[in-house]
């Protein structure tokens, strides 16, 4: 009995292209979402009150940093598969109370951990294993960032 499915080259180059597209508009929302968490790293780290937040407020100047050359790296991945890197940011958050303010910031961590660990699969479903590397790395220094805002919280 033989399996006759028929697929031809173009088939599976339409397949492939479909799930390019696929992933390039979830890294704009990662990209998106990289945007937001720079502008709320640096507007928290300069407005964040108290002595018990004196820390997290340098930690959270790293952070900035770490969070444009994520930008920089999903812009460049977008660019390779063929897409167009968004210039648009998601809603940046803002509280005037600090402990808010590094809720927010770790629920977005959060967020972009698991929606990275999404284009992973997507990634390595469509055989772009340099991107899932690449987003390997940028998750590494996500964790760091929702450990760091966890013992800031004292919730570690």
């Amino acid at each position: 009995m033989s399996n006759n499915t028929n697929n031809s080259p173009a088939d599976a180059e339409i397949a492939s292209s479909s799930s390019k597209e696929e992933i390039v508009k979830g890294l704009n929302e990662d990209l998106a979402r990289e945007y937001k968490a720079i502008i709320q790293y640096v507007v928290f780290s300069s407005t964040l009150k108290g002595a018990q937040y004196g820390d997290i407020a340098q930690q959270l100047k790293e952070h900035a940093s770490q969070e444009l050359a994520h930008a920089l790296a999903v812009a460049k991945q977008i660019d390779y598969l063929g897409g167009d890197p968004t210039i648009k940011s998601e809603d940046a958050e803002y509280s005037q109370d600090s402990k808010t303010m590094l809720e927010i910031d770790l629920r977005a961590e959060q967020d972009t951990i698991k929606n990275y660990r999404e284009r992973i699969r997507q990634a390595e479903r469509a055989g772009e294993f340099a991107l899932s590397e690449t987003l390997r790395g940028i998750i590494v220094q996500e964790q760091d960032h929702e450990m760091d805002l966890k013992d800031a919280l004292g919730l570690r």
